[in-house]
C-alpha cells in the first residue's frame, strides 16, 4: 500500500511540477488537476479550443479557481480519460510536451498498479486536464 501511495505522490508531484519559467513567461503546460476518479467510463483525449466547448471547463468546481474567461484567447486544453478501471492505482497525465514550429506534440502516460500491489477495491476513472499555453495544433500520442 505505501508503495502505490508514494507512486502516486511522485507522478502527481512530477506532473503538477510547472510554473513560471527563469525567463518570466509562463510554462508550455501547467496541469490543473488530476484525480482517479470523476472521470468518463470511457477512454478519451478531447482538445479544447472555442468558446463554446471551454464552457464546460471553465464552470467545473475544481477548475474555476485555476482559469478565467480570457483564457480560451491564449491557450489550449486537454482533457485526458483513462476510462473505467476495476481497482484503484492507475492514473492518466503527461510524460512530456514538445512545441515545434508548426504544433505542439503531447505524449500522454497511463500507469497501473504492479502486479499484487495493494490497491483500492473498486470502480475508479481516472482522468487529468491541462492548460497548453499556446493556441498551435495539438498531436496527442
Amino acid at each position: 500500500m505505501k508503495k502505490v501511495v508514494l507512486l502516486f505522490a511522485v507522478v502527481l508531484a512530477v506532473s503538477c511540477g510547472s510554473t513560471k519559467s527563469a525567463d518570466g513567461k509562463k510554462p508550455l503546460y501547467e496541469v490543473l488537476t488530476q484525480k482517479s476518479s470523476g472521470g468518463a467510463q470511457v477512454k478519451f483525449f478531447e482538445i479544447i479550443s472555442e468558446p463554446k466547448e471551454f464552457t464546460m471547463i471553465k464552470n467545473d468546481p475544481d477548475l474555476k479557481d485555476k482559469i478565467k474567461a480570457g483564457d480560451i484567447t491564449t491557450s489550449n486544453f486537454l482533457i485526458l480519460s483513462a476510462g473505467e478501471k476495476s481497482s484503484g492505482g492507475y492514473s492518466i497525465g503527461i510524460e512530456s510536451v514538445e512545441e515545434t514550429d508548426k504544433n505542439i506534440i503531447v505524449i500522454v502516460k497511463e500507469t497501473a498498479p504492479e502486479a499484487g500491489a495493494m490497491v483500492t477495491m473498486g470502480f475508479t476513472t481516472p482522468y487529468c486536464v491541462v492548460r497548453i499555453n499556446s493556441k498551435k495544433d495539438i498531436v496527442i500520442k
